[in-house]
């Protein structure tokens, strides 16, 4: 597994819905989660940065979400509720656009539910720039990139 696997902007593959992973299904997805990871681990050594990656970003059309920032988590079949009315504005990137930037606006909080790969359910109260990471990540679940949410249509930089 490289960071050349990962689709990168144009691929049609990122503008889909991806589907829910069901509990009888979560061992043959191991070796994906697996390639998840290691992504992450990779594309930070080269680039510097990197906390998590959605599972169609490798062309996986199911609801995972790998994070690894102090350890490794996956996130199975992610829920957002309570959003925040409080909002922040950044400048996001994006493993499938390495040298792009996009300012957008995210909520500064949520709750987050999902199964991890035991199948126990978690619920986390995120706010800052772990809640706009997820936001991020639940957002290529959905088929949707940060470059769809940009303020506007100045609001994009190289790194």
């Amino acid at each position: 597994m490289s960071v050349k696997d990962i689709l990168m902007l144009g691929n049609p593959k990122l503008y889909e819905s991806s589907d829910p992973v069901k509990e009888e299904e979560i061992k043959e997805l191991a070796p994906e989660i697996h390639e998840l990871f290691e992504t992450v681990i990779e594309f930070r050594r080269i680039h510097g940065t990197g906390r998590a990656i959605a599972a169609p970003q490798l062309g996986i059309q199911k609801r995972i979400i790998c994070v690894n920032i102090e350890m490794p988590i996956e996130i199975i079949n992610p829920s957002l509720s309570n959003l925040s009315n409080e909002m922040i504005e950044l400048w996001d990137d994006c493993m499938s656009f390495p040298n792009l930037l996009v300012k957008l606006i995210r909520h500064k909080s949520l709750t987050l539910e999902f199964f991890d790969f035991n199948w126990e359910k978690h619920t986390w109260h995120l706010q800052d720039e772990m809640a706009e990471l997820i936001q991020h990540e639940f957002d290529h679940l959905e088929g949707i990139l940060a470059i769809q949410r940009a303020i506007d249509n100045k609001s994009f930089k190289w790194k």
